[in-house]
């Protein structure tokens, strides 16, 4: 099922044939010209431009995907890689200390395994999205500031995906044991009060039950969209392959 769901979006970028300008860019031109605009690029259709634009943007979800689908995604991505909770944060160096630093390590592991097994059903999503995204949609994405398509699939998927990740994550932390691992980290915390003391620290204090599940599906949205705002970037600054007949016909009718 998972390479199924990363199949929808991968086959998007079959071919890669260098354009010469930037595609946000060309398209932007393509929709606001008027009388710079050749006959034949006024004769494509606005749903044919707006093609281009969701090809392009399946593309860049599908790399996001792909790119934190994968074991080391999360766990190897410092912009990504998901940290101690921050109750566990303040403890860190006690628990080191203390000599729980593989726990911590391994707790830390198994989060982010836990958000690479469950990001791929975003390609789903996204999928949707993309498919829904209106000429209107396209026009505020390429006028709009450098992450309007990233805020676009904020405001239009975010909900969905946080139901769809948070029953992947439960059952993905059940398996990497993250709960667990939790459990046992926050048993050691009368020992770090203790280490604190010694070393001049404040000791006593508790933290507040953490919802391992719910913290993991949070961050590893945040990634995810991290990486998707990433590919955006990549979009408008870079030359773009002609992957289908509509960006050929789009490229070809602006003479780029």
């Amino acid at each position: 099922m998972k390479n199924k769901t990363l199949s929808v979006l991968l086959g998007i970028s079959l071919v890669s044939v260098s354009a010469r300008a930037g595609f946000f860019d060309s398209l932007t031109k393509v929709f606001s010209s008027t009388n710079a605009a050749s006959a034949a690029i006024a004769a494509l259709p606005e749903d044919k431009i707006a093609g281009g634009l969701k090809e392009a943007l399946g593309k860049g979800v599908s790399n996001a995907v792909v790119s934190l689908g994968r074991d080391g995604g999360y766990l190897s991505n410092p912009n990504v890689k998901i940290p101690l909770p921050g109750s566990l944060q303040k403890l860190e160096s006690g628990l080191r200390l203390a000599g729980q630093g593989q726990m911590v390590d391994d707790f830390v592991a198994s989060m982010n395994h836990a958000a690479e097994k469950a990001v791929p059903v975003a390609a789903g999503v996204f999928g949707d999205a993309i498919q829904k995204m209106s000429i209107t949609d396209a026009r505020n994405i390429l006028s709009g500031s450098p992450d309007a398509a990233t805020q676009f699939f904020r405001r239009t998927s975010e909900t969905n995906l946080h139901a769809q990740f948070l029953p992947l994550v439960k059952k993905a932390t059940d398996s990497v044991g993250a709960t667990a691992r939790y459990k046992e980290l926050t048993g050691k915390f009368a020992a770090v009060s203790a280490f604190g003391s010694l070393f001049g620290g404040k000791s006593g204090g508790s933290t507040s039950p953490l919802d391992v599940d719910n913290y993991v599906t949070s961050k590893a949205m945040d990634g995810l969209f991290k990486m998707v705002a990433e590919e955006e970037k990549n979009i408008r600054a870079n030359p773009v392959a002609r992957t289908t007949d509509v960006l050929k016909s789009v490229f070809g009718a602006a003479g780029k």
